[in-house]
């Protein structure tokens, strides 16, 4: 059996740490969403896998409400849901290109995007944030303790403390709901 307390401990105690290595840009982030959506930019989020969820999850919460469904929606989009085109894309030219040729057809300058890869190497999106460059997104990247290839790819780079996927994926969904829930409470 799995030792339950000591997986809930040490999820506990990367978070505390997160208070002293990933605040300030935590906050950085922060202002440069809030102010990509007051100046009527959207927020695109990607990932692969367990973080793709992540982008649909937090994608939804801008759109849908994270606490209040009374307000009007905030323009966010998440570059994982476009099945047709991911499939058709992938197949016929590239999976490495699924998300930087959105990014080439739905992002404007001023937009936001939000690159989230747990081991910083993801090609795809290593691939997104080179796109968001040409296109002057701002970028910000959620990544674990090593930052891989997306290291100096974006404004801010927020490295969750851990080199477990798990406990990375954990630190990320708290820092994404943080986001979202600035962005609905400053608006």
């Amino acid at each position: 059996m799995l030792d339950f307390r000591q997986i809930i401990q040490d999820s506990a105690n990367i978070k505390l740490r997160m208070l002293e290595t990933c605040l300030s840009e935590v906050e950085s982030a922060a202002e440069i969403m809030l102010s990509a959506i007051k100046n009527g930019n959207k927020i695109l989020w990607c990932g692969n896998g367990g973080s793709a969820a992540d982008a649909q999850h937090m994608a939804a919460e801008l759109m849908g409400g994270l606490r209040s469904h009374s307000r009007k929606p905030i323009a966010s989009i998440a570059l994982t849901t476009d099945t047709s085109f991911i499939t058709a894309w992938s197949n016929d030219t590239s999976y490495d290109e699924i998300f930087s040729r959105q990014i080439e057809g739905l992002g404007v300058p001023g937009d936001v995007l939000i690159a989230i890869s747990t081991s910083g190497n993801s090609k795809n999106v290593v691939n997104a944030l080179l796109a968001a460059r040409s296109a002057r997104i701002k970028s910000i990247i959620l990544t674990g303790k090593n930052h891989g290839k997306m290291e100096g790819m974006g404004e801010v780079m927020i490295s969750v403390p851990s080199d477990d996927t798990q406990r990375i994926q954990e630190c990320h969904l708290l820092i994404e709901h943080i986001l979202c829930e600035n962005i609905e409470h400053n608006i």
